[in-house]
């Protein structure tokens, strides 16, 4: 009888060592997208904390007042000689007008999106994303006088109309009847910015629906609305979410047209058709170029107040976006 030696059968042989060797090439470029994306980061970080130096002063003086009071009094430009800052009503008015524009945009971006998507022509998609783009690029000061020419009068009129048949409702309730430059043609011309932006991000989503999904719907006899219901809406939630957010971002820093459509008003104001809001970009804006001293640093300390609040905002859309990725995974 033989005895065979089956050690090495059952040994488990050493495990391999893996190396990747990067060329040069890649070495360049993993560099140049490591410091490219970590320069964006150093970027706002200076940003902040430029804000935060040069505004520290007001929040020593006022605290959390500073975020909650709604005077802005430059009375000798000191508080020991009468001077009052808070940007409470300027911080509503930024959430106001850019929520209107959010509420207003959402059924022409999902619409938008889908037609561009799913209705329309090769050629004639090409065309209009090309177009989509182009708008996206046009400065806000175009905006802003076409409001201040065209959409102020139209808006006046509606917002007539509104207060008489919905004055019911606080939204739409206006004490004093003078309805030009309110938040609502504001938020109408912030609509408009918006826009482009969350409709390319939207298109862009809705374009990686998976096509196999929408021919089975077709398959077990579903109509073109029907597979879009069904596949690519849920699919696309979340860059959907994320194109209205990263458009509410561009709304909540608009200057120049806000400056144009409303009348900067110290009052805390959720009646959308008054004639008086703003927001704290268009308070920089307006008040920076005759500022004091202390006054500038209020600015700069709005300036930070504004940046934490767009900060918060990109932040909540993360967390949203991914939630939406998750339920639909």
């Amino acid at each position: 009888m033989t005895v065979t030696d089956n050690t090495s059968v059952t040994s488990t042989p050493e495990p391999r060592v893996l190396s990747v060797r990067r060329r040069g090439a890649d070495r360049v470029f993993r560099g140049a997208v490591t410091f490219g994306g970590l320069s964006t980061f150093i970027v706002q970080a200076l940003i902040a904390g430029f804000l935060l130096y040069r505004g520290a002063q007001l929040f020593a003086d006022y605290g959390i007042d500073f975020i909650t009071s709604e005077q802005w009094i430059n009375a000798g430009d000191t508080p020991e000689n009468g001077a009052t800052y808070g940007v409470a009503a300027m911080l509503v008015g930024t959430i106001v007008t850019a929520l209107i524009a959010v509420i207003v945009a959402l059924p022409f971006v999902v619409g938008t999106s889908l037609f561009l998507e799913f209705y329309a022509p090769k050629r004639l998609r090409s065309i209009l994303v090309s177009l989509l783009d182009l708008i996206a690029a046009i400065p806000s000061i175009v905006y802003g006088l076409w409001g201040y020419i065209v959409l102020v009068p139209q808006v006046s009129g509606w917002s007539k109309s509104l207060n008489e048949y919905l004055g019911w409702f606080p939204l739409f309730d206006v004490p004093i009847p003078i309805f030009d430059r309110s938040p609502l043609t504001a938020g109408l011309v912030l609509t408009l910015m918006i826009l482009p932006i969350a409709t390319s991000v939207t298109r862009e989503v809705y374009s990686q629906t998976p096509r196999d999904q929408l021919s089975a719907a077709y398959a077990l006899g579903g109509s073109r609305w029907g597979a879009i219901r069904e596949v690519a809406l849920p699919y696309g939630r979340s860059g959907l979410v994320g194109g209205m957010l990263l458009g509410m971002g561009r709304a909540l820093g608009e200057t120049v047209a806000v400056l144009l459509t409303l009348n900067l008003a110290f009052d805390i104001n959720f009646r959308i058709l008054a004639s008086a809001g703003g927001n704290v970009a268009s308070l920089i804006a307006n008040n920076f170029g005759e500022a004091g001293p202390y006054e500038l640093k209020a600015l700069l300390a709005a300036g930070f107040v504004l940046f934490c609040t767009t900060l918060i905002v990109n932040l909540i859309a993360s967390f949203i976006v991914r939630g939406a990725e998750r339920k639909y995974a």
